[in-house]
C-alpha cells in the first residue's frame, strides 16, 4: 500500500502544504509505487508512506537509493533536502533486506509532479462568485462520560467531497482505535460513521486524538489525513473529599475573636473550573456544642474563632464535623464529611495556690542544713510545664539568710530548710511570709482583678538547747609591724559561752600555723611570737598570715575562729637581681634589667641604678621608667660572660651592691645563645678573664720586661744603685696593642725576687694555658727590687711594689713577692692599655 497527498485549493489544504503529499497511486504492490507530489518539496517533508510489512515482514535493513530521501521503519518517506522537481517525474528505489533469511526486495518509487488544473470558467451570465462548502475538515466531536448507551453509539460522521466522483472507503486510527486503549471507537468503511463501543470515564481519559482517512478501492488517497478530536464531557460523578479524614489544629487559649485556627482543603476529581468542582464548606456540628466557638469560610475553608472565651482548663479539645459540597453548595451537589480536631494550647493564666493559709514548724537552735517544712500547691495549668511548675520565695522574715526555700522537682512542693544556725537567746520564734509563682510569666490576658502572687505565712519556733562556745566574730584581724621580734605578745582570739556570756572555762588551741610563728596561751587565747614576723615570707598572702583558733568548753564542745595577722610593710629588703642578662648583637645592642623588690609598693620603685667607675668605662646603664633600666655597651665587646658591679636603690634609698652577670652573644634571641660547656665553666671559675688584646699586651709586656731587666742588669753593673730604671720607665715601655690574640688563663704563678744584697730580683712567671690553643708559656725574668714605680690605677700618686707588698712582709722576706702582690700592681696598668677589645671580669 502507498499513501500520497493531493494538494487542494481550500484554506485547510494550504495550511497543510508543508506536511505533505497528495496522492498515492498503487501499481503492482512491492514492485512499483507512484506518488503525486508538489513540484517543490521542503526538507523533512513527509512524501508518503509505504506498507513495508506486506513486502517483507522481517526487514533488517531499509535503504534509499537516493540520498535526498530517507525511509523510516514504519515506511514513512521524508525528504532530507529542499527539492524542486524540474522534470515531470523522479524515481528511486527502496531496498529491503532480511539478513537471516537472506532475502532482498527492491521497490521502485516514482514521484510525479502534480499538474494544476485550470478552473472552470464562469458563465458569462454569472454576476457573483459561488463557493461550495468543504466537508473534509476537522469537526468538533464530544461524548458524555459514563454514557448509558445503547452501544455501539454513533457519535460523528466524516465525509469526503470526492465521494461524488469516486467510491470512497473510510478508516480511522489512533489511541482508542488501534492504539492503547484499543477498541473504544470504530468507523463504518462505506458511510464514515464513527461509533463508540462502551462508556468512558473522563477522569481516566479526557479526550482522544484520532486521524481519519479516505481512500479509493485501488488505493488512491484523494484527501489529507483528517485529525479528529473526541472530547469526553464531564459528568458530576465524583464527590469532593477532604485530603485527610482526621485533621488536627491547635490554637492558644484566651485568643482573640477572629483568630485563624487553620484551613481545610478538599479535592474533587471532576473537571476543574466548572460547577462540578465549585466547593463549599460548612460546619455541621461542634463537640461540645455550647457555646459555639468556631466558624468556617464557605469558599476558602479557613476556620476562625468567634469568641475570646476559649479556656483550656474548662475544655482542652473541640471536635468539628465538617461538610464539603460541590455544585456551589447546591442541595443536589455531591458532598462528603470530615472530622477536624482543635486542641487548645495552655498559657499561664492560673496562679499556684497553697493548700493551707498558714503553716507551723519548729527547729532546735544552732542546727543547719535541716529540712523543717514542706508546703503543697495546686495549679490548674498544664502539669509539668513552666506554666504549672512553682517557684517559691521568702518575702519577709529571712533578713539574715537563715532560711532557704526550694522546689521539689518531683512533687512541686515547697521545701523549707535552715541553712544558718538560729539562736534561741535572740529569737524564740520567727514568722516568714512565703509566696508562690510559676516559672513562666503570668499571662497578660489574665483578669486584672486576679492577684499576681499567692502568699502564706510560716511560723518557725526555735527550741532552746545547751550549746557550746561561740566564736564571734568568725574572723578577727590583728595588725602587726613587719619584722616584729620573737617573744612579743599580741592580743589573741576570744570566744564566748552564750549561756554565761563570758570566756571563763574555755581552752584555746591553734591550727593551721604553717610557719609556726606563734604560740597561744591556752587560758587567755593571747599570742606570743616564736619567730620574727616577715611580710615577705612565702606563707604570707596579700600581707596576711592566717591560722585558726579552736575554743573548747569543759564538755568538749567547740567553735573555730580565724585569726588574720595583717603585716604592715617595712622597708627591710633592697632591690634584687633575679636573672642573667643576654645581649644578642644580631638583634639589638642592649638588655633590659628588671630588678625585684620584695617589699610593698610603698617601699619599692622608682629605683636608682649605678655602675662603678671602672664598669662605666665600657657600659652605660639608663633608667627607663623607674622600674627597669637599659644596659648598653659603649663599644662592641667580645662575645663572652661579663660581671658588672651595680648598685640599685629603692625610693627610700635602701640599696644593695650586686654583681650582674651579662652574656654577650652572637644570637637573635637569648635562648639561641649557646657556648661550649668547658668555656662556660672556665669563665665562671677563673679569677681572671683575659681577652686577646690583654694576652697580646702581656706577650709584648714580657718582651719589654726582658729588655728592662737586661737594661737594669747593665745599669747595675755600672752603678751601685738599687734603682733599676726610672719611675716612668714602665709606662714608657708598656705597649698598647689593638691586635686581638687568643685568650689565656693564668693557672698558677710565682714571682721570686733575690735577696737585698744581690740588687737584682729573679722573677719567674708561669703563664697558664692560652684560651683555646693549649699553648703553655713560661717566662723568667729578673727585676731590681725597690725603686720601681708605676702609675697607680687608683688615681693620683705613685705606687711601688714595696708599698703594695706591705712593710711587715718586707722585714721577714725581703727577697720574695707573692703573685697577688704582682697581680694587684701590674694588672690594672696592663688592662687599661688592652681593655678596648675585652673587659677583665672577676667572678
Amino acid at each position: 500500500m502507498a499513501v500520497a497527498s493531493a494538494a487542494s485549493g481550500s484554506t485547510f489544504c494550504k495550511q497543510l502544504l508543508f506536511s505533505l503529499l497528495v496522492l498515492i497511486l498503487f501499481s503492482d504492490a512491492c514492485k512499483k509505487i507512484s506518488l503525486q507530489v508538489p513540484s517543490h518539496l521542503q526538507a523533512e517533508t513527509l512524501v508518503g508512506k509505504v506498507n513495508l510489512e506486506e513486502c517483507l515482514k522481517s526487514a533488517s535493513h531499509i535503504l534509499s537509493s537516493d540520498p535526498d530521501f530517507r525511509i523510516l521503519e514504519d515506511g514513512s518517506i521524508y525528504t532530507t533536502n529542499d527539492l524542486m522537481l524540474s522534470s515531470k517525474r523522479k524515481s528511486f528505489f527502496i531496498l529491503l533486506s532480511d539478513s537471516q533469511r537472506q532475502e532482498q526486495i527492491k521497490i521502485e518509487l516514482v514521484l510525479a509532479a502534480r499538474e494544476n488544473k485550470a478552473g472552470r470558467k464562469r458563465h458569462t451570465k454569472d454576476t457573483s462568485l459561488k463557493r461550495s462548502k468543504r466537508r473534509w475538515a476537522p469537526i468538533p466531536c464530544s461524548i458524555m462520560e459514563n454514557s448509558l448507551g445503547p452501544f455501539p453509539q454513533r457519535i460523528q460522521q466524516i465525509e469526503s467531497d470526492t465521494a461524488q466522483n469516486y467510491t470512497i472507503f473510510y478508516s480511522i486510527s489512533g489511541p482508542g482505535v488501534d492504539k492503547e486503549p484499543v477498541n473504544f471507537f470504530y468507523i463504518e468503511r462505506d458511510t464514515g460513521y464513527i461509533f463508540c463501543t462502551r462508556s468512558i470515564d473522563r477522569e481516566q481519559y479526557q479526550q482522544f486524538s484520532l486521524y481519519g482517512y479516505a481512500t479509493t478501492p485501488d488505493g488512491y488517497v484523494p484527501e489529507y489525513p483528517l485529525p479528529i478530536v473526541i472530547v469526553i464531557e464531564d459528568d458530576n460523578d465524583n464527590a469532593p473529599y477532604f485530603e485527610s479524614k482526621l485533621t488536627t489544629f491547635t490554637v492558644l487559649e484566651n485568643c482573640k475573636s477572629g483568630t485563624s485556627v487553620g484551613q481545610v482543603t478538599a479535592i474533587d476529581n471532576d473537571e476543574p473550573d466548572t460547577l462540578h468542582t465549585r466547593l463549599r464548606y460548612k460546619i455541621l456540628r461542634q463537640i461540645p456544642d455550647h457555646p459555639q466557638h468556631f466558624s468556617v469560610h464557605p469558599n476558602t475553608g479557613v476556620i476562625t474563632t468567634v469568641t475570646s472565651l476559649l479556656d483550656r482548663e474548662s475544655c482542652d479539645t473541640y471536635t468539628l464535623i465538617m461538610e464539603v459540597r460541590d455544585m456551589g453548595g447546591q442541595h443536589f451537589g455531591l458532598f462528603n464529611t470530615g472530622t477536624i480536631t482543635i486542641s487548645l494550647l495552655d498559657e499561664n493564666d492560673n496562679l499556684p495556690v497553697f493548700t493551707e493559709t498558714s503553716y507551723f514548724a519548729e527547729v532546735e537552735e544552732n542546727r543547719i542544713d535541716v529540712e523543717i517544712l514542706r508546703m503543697k500547691v495546686y495549679d490548674n495549668d498544664l502539669p509539668n510545664t513552666p506554666h504549672s511548675k512553682a517557684v517559691y520565695r521568702i518575702l519577709r522574715g529571712n533578713e539574715n539568710g537563715a532560711f532557704k526555700i526550694s522546689t521539689d522537682p518531683n512533687t512541686n512542693e515547697a521545701v523549707l530548710c535552715v541553712v544558718k544556725p538560729l539562736n534561741y537567746e535572740v529569737h524564740h520564734q520567727i514568722i516568714l511570709q512565703v509566696c508562690a509563682l510559676n516559672e513562666a510569666q503570668l499571662s497578660k490576658k489574665t483578669n486584672s482583678q486576679t492577684p499576681t502572687t499567692c502568699t502564706t505565712t510560716v511560723t518557725v519556733k526555735v527550741k532552746d538547747r545547751d550549746e557550746g562556745p561561740e566564736c564571734r566574730p568568725p574572723v578577727k584581724v590583728i595588725e602587726s609591724k613587719d619584722g616584729l621580734k620573737a617573744g612579743t605578745e599580741l592580743i589573741g582570739y576570744k570566744a564566748v559561752d552564750p549561756e554565761t556570756g563570758s570566756s571563763e572555762g574555755l581552752r584555746y588551741t591553734k591550727i593551721g600555723d604553717e610557719d609556726n610563728w606563734f604560740e597561744i596561751n591556752e587560758i587567755t587565747g593571747n599570742l606570743k611570737t616564736v619567730k620574727t614576723l616577715d611580710r615577705e615570707s612565702k606563707f604570707v598572702k596579700n600581707d596576711q598570715y592566717n591560722f585558726s583558733v579552736i575554743a573548747r568548753d569543759a564538755d568538749g564542745r567547740s567553735c573555730t575562729g580565724t585569726l588574720v595577722v595583717l603585716l604592715e610593710d617595712d622597708n627591710d629588703h633592697a632591690p634584687q637581681i633575679t636573672e642573667e642578662l643576654t645581649i644578642c648583637h644580631t638583634d639589638k645592642d642592649f638588655a633590659v634589667l628588671k630588678p625585684v623588690d620584695p617589699d610593698g609598693p610603698d617601699n619599692g620603685s622608682p629605683f636608682q641604678f649605678h655602675l662603678d667607675n671602672f664598669a662605666s668605662k665600657f657600659w652605660t646603664l639608663e633608667s627607663k621608667d623607674g622600674k627597669t633600666a637599659i644596659l648598653r655597651e659603649k663599644e662592641p665587646l667580645d662575645y663572652g660572660y661579663y660581671s658588672l658591679p651595680i648598685v640599685i636603690k629603692d625610693r627610700h634609698g635602701l640599696s644593695a651592691e650586686h654583681l650582674l652577670s651579662v652574656r654577650v652573644c652572637d644570637c637573635t634571641t637569648p635562648s639561641d645563645c649557646t657556648m661550649p660547656a668547658k668555656k662556660q665553666r672556665d669563665i665562671k671559675t677563673s679569677n681572671i678573664i683575659l681577652g686577646k688584646w690583654a694576652i697580646l699586651a702581656m706577650v709584648l709586656g714580657s718582651t719589654l720586661l726582658l729588655c728592662v731587666l737586661f737594661t737594669c742588669f747593665w745599669v747595675t753593673a755600672k752603678r751601685a744603685e738599687k734603682q733599676c730604671f726610672p719611675e716612668d720607665r714602665a709606662q714608657q715601655n708598656l705597649i698598647v696593642s689593638n691586635t686581638e690574640g687568643p685568650g689565656e688563663e693564668v693557672m698558677e704563678a710565682n714571682i721570686r725576687l733575690p735577696t737585698q744584697t744581690s740588687n737584682v730580683c729573679d722573677t719567674s712567671v708561669s703563664v697558664g694555658t692560652l684560651g683555646g690553643q693549649g699553648v703553655k708559656t713560661q717566662q723568667s725574668f729578673e727585676m731590681v727590687k725597690g725603686g720601681y714605680t708605676l702609675e697607680s690605677n687608683k688615681g693620683g700618686g705613685h705606687q711601688t711594689l714595696e708599698s703594695n707588698k706591705g712593710v711587715g712582709q718586707g722585714v721577714t722576706d725581703s727577697g720574695r713577692y707573692a703573685y697577688t702582690d704582682w697581680h694587684s700592681f701590674t694588672q690594672p696598668r696592663l688592662g687599661e692599655e688592652s681593655i678596648r677589645g675585652h673587659t677583665l671580669v672577676k667572678n
